[in-house]
Order: C-alpha cells, then structure tokens, then sequence
C-alpha cells in the first residue's frame, strides 16, 4: 500500500502531480527557522534546497565592506536553491530567513535526480526561475529609479504575497538592510504609509490596513512582476 503523506502550502509542491509529490514525499522534513537563520552563504556548496511554507527568505547580495542589500525574496510561490538544477552548485547570494515560520527542506541530490526526469517539477522550477529573474532584475531598475516610498510599498506588498498574511514582524533596521537605505529613510517613509492609513507600524510589527492604498504609492515594478509571476505560476 502506497503511504500518503500531506501536501505543504508551499505553491510548487502543492502543484506536482501525486505520482511526483509521493516520490519526494519521504524525503521532505518541514522545520521552523527564525528570522535571521542562514540557510546557505556565497561561494559555499549548496546541499539542501529550501520551499517556503510560511517563513519567508531573503536572497542577499554582501559587499566586501560587510554592507548587504536584498535581491530578491522568495515566499510560498518558490523555492531557496535553484543553482542546483541549473548546473552549479554556488551562488554569489546568502540565503537568510527573513520571516519566521516554517520551510520544507529537500536534499539537493534528491531534488536534482527528481529533476532531471523531465517531470512537472521541472516544467514548474523553470517557470519559476524565469519569474524569479524577472522580480531581481526589476528590483534593480527599482532601487535606482524610484523613491523611498514607492519602493517601500512595492516591497511590503511583496512580503504580504510571499507569506500570505497581512500582518507581519519586521524592524525597521532589517528593512533598511534589505533596501540599502539608512534606516532614518525607512522611519521617514513608514511614516507617509502610516498618515496616509495603508499601513500600521508598531514596535517592529506592520499590518497592511489599507492594500489599495499601498498599490497607488507602490511604483510601477510592483505590478509588473506580479503580472508575470501570474502568467508564468499561476492556475
């Protein structure tokens, strides 16, 4: 008899055919991480790969002053990992959970032996490769384009679709970390989106209050990216 194990909320995993998901199934540990927790560092062998299914993770790019900025994010629409099924086996990001929670770990041999069968779960990271790639390449053009504020709101609507939920813990010092701006301007710029009644910022806790509000601040970048992870992911 053929044992059955539950699906994760993870997107990825939730979608794959039962024939697919059974043969990973065994192989799949769901663990808590906290924020802060280092999944993998640059230039270091990637050996488990990482599915979101709750927390979230923070892709991030460190200079050699020790200074980082966030690249990309990756929620319950991914997963933590694709140099491994793209051929290497490094990254030049660190990958650091930035939302507490829970994620699903998979050995990378295994995901990689999966893979290459040429199944739905390749069809479906490819996809998500190309979506990824969209949402880092974009946040470049973002952060030299656009205005503090903007870009705050496009990254918190990022953050409430990755894990979600619309209210979430994140200090203002690990945001301003993650856009490369002093924190003062993320002080500055919470406080417009908190006046204007989108947001609500409280002793390191943020609600969305108002998510039509944000989109009208957010710049252009947010909906673009959404709109091709939509049409690349979605039903």
């Amino acid at each position: 008899m053929t044992e059955h194990h539950p699906r994760p909320d993870n997107q990825i995993l939730s979608a794959l055919p039962q024939s697919e998901f059974q043969r990973l199934a065994p192989y799949l540990k769901t663990i808590a991480v906290a924020s802060g927790d280092i999944l993998y560092e640059p230039y270091e062998p990637i050996r488990e790969v990482y599915f979101p299914d709750g927390a979230m993770i923070s892709l991030v790019s460190i200079m050699e002053d020790g200074s980082m900025t966030e690249v990309g994010l990756v929620g319950k629409e991914g997963m933590a990992g694709l140099p491994v099924v793209l051929g290497g086996k490094t990254t030049t990001s660190q990958g650091i959970i930035q939302i507490s929670g829970t994620v699903v770990r998979l050995d990378a041999n295994i995901l990689k032996q999966e893979f290459q069968q040429g199944g739905e779960l390749q069809r479906l990271l490819l996809l998500y490769t190309q979506a990824l790639m969209t949402q880092i390449s974009q946040t470049a053009v973002c952060n030299c384009k656009h205005v503090i504020e903007q870009r705050l709101a496009r990254w918190l609507l990022t953050v409430c679709d990755c894990i979600q939920q619309e209210e979430f813990h994140l200090t203002q010092e690990f945001i301003s970390i993650m856009l490369g701006v002093r924190r003062s301007s993320v002080t500055v710029a919470a406080g417009i989106l908190q006046q204007g009644g989108a947001i609500r910022y409280r002793r390191g806790k943020i609600t969305i209050l108002n998510r039509d509000a944000l989109i009208k601040t957010a710049c252009e970048c947010y909906g673009l990216v959404q709109t091709e992870y939509q049409r690349l992911l979605g039903d």
